[in-house]
């Protein structure tokens, strides 16, 4: 296991700096100005020469590249452009509200969607397995921000359960200023029981919201390979030998995991990329939004660094996925046909 795990690392590294990299050169290769974005188009050329040399565009490619690389390196992305605070402490700031936002939404799909798909897989073509059918392709034809518009119309405008789409705290609360930036987490090493309870159910709709879409493609992936577990011949030979129901379970759910988990790693990339729509409907100050607005300013430290983190956040989610789906099925690690 160790020399598998060596192995994804070593291919993660040459991974991620061809995607920094990338994200460098692209946005040289855009047709926007930034200089004249600032400036705007009447200024005079000592004006643009100014700014070009206070953005450090002045400098060669190569240049800047390796001041960029060198500052990743020591995290330090520079300041942004837009309101000259260190990037890094922005991001800092705002990565974990995507984060929590993310996993809960996760683990609450996970958990509904898993013991389902079990269920039904064992009872094909009945009330059940339909009813999921239907759900999952219903939940998926809708896009993220109306099922958002939706959940607040419907728990927060006609029943009350829940608070106003309006950030992450009630107004009258301040945050706890923690080691880790995740403001459940920290409320709780503070013991600040009202402010845990405040993110709570700021983030509960936000979360409803992504779980209710996530639920359907891993149901229906878990109860797909589930079934295709109970048709197998190892299982009907395990049944016909007296195996115990339970370890018969335990068989169907470790084979049926693997798949699934390939897919909901493809879908928490997707997710970390398209928070922006979840966390506009519902004022969270994350990640999404935060690229989304440094985007439209032309903001190249800022784009850069947001596209660096990102994939390397996802890039370490599925080295994750790569070592679990190896402990599953040990051929994968010893490099033999799955």
């Amino acid at each position: 296991m160790t020399r598998f795990i060596l192995k994804r690392l070593a291919l993660l590294v040459p991974q991620l700096i061809l995607v920094v990299v990338g994200a460098f050169l692209l946005l040289r290769l855009l047709p926007v100005d930034p200089v004249t974005q600032r400036v705007g188009i009447f200024a005079t050329e000592e004006g643009r020469a100014a700014v070009k040399e206070e953005l450090g565009l002045d400098a060669s490619l190569g240049s800047q590249l390796g001041d960029f690389l060198g500052g990743i390196v020591r995290l330090d992305f520079g300041e942004a452009w837009t309101t000259g605070d260190p990037v890094f402490e922005e991001i800092a700031q705002r990565f974990p509200i995507t984060l929590q936002l993310i996993i809960l939404g996760f683990m609450v799909a996970i958990a509904i969607a898993i013991p389902v798909a079990l269920y039904v897989a064992s009872r094909p073509v009945g009330k059940a397995d339909k009813g999921t059918t239907v759900y999952a392709l219903f939940a998926g034809a809708q896009p993220d921000f109306w099922w958002g518009l939706f959940f607040v119309y419907i728990f927060f405008f006609i029943l009350g359960w829940f608070p106003a789409p309006l950030g992450l705290l009630d107004i009258h609360l301040i945050p706890p200023n923690g080691p880790t930036k995740f403001v459940l987490i920290d409320s709780l090493l503070d013991w600040d029981i009202e402010v845990f309870v405040s993110v709570l159910k700021h983030l509960a709709l936000p979360v409803i919201t992504l779980a209710f879409v996530l639920t359907g493609p891993i149901l229906k992936i878990m109860r797909q390979a589930a079934m295709d577990v109970h048709a197998s011949d190892y299982l009907l030979y395990a049944q016909a030998g007296g195996s115990p129901r339970q370890l018969r379970r335990r068989i169907i759910f470790r084979n049926a995991l693997a798949p699934t988990l390939t897919v909901t790693g493809i879908l928490f990339g997707f997710a970390l990329g398209g928070a922006v729509i979840i966390e506009t409907v519902f004022s969270l100050q994350g990640m999404g939004r935060y690229s989304l607005d440094r985007t439209l300013s032309v903001d190249f430290p800022a784009i850069q660094a947001a596209v660096s983190v990102m994939a390397a956040f996802v890039l370490f989610i599925y080295l994750l996925l790569d070592v679990m789906y190896a402990v599953l099925d040990p051929r994968v690690r010893y490099g033999e046909p799955g």
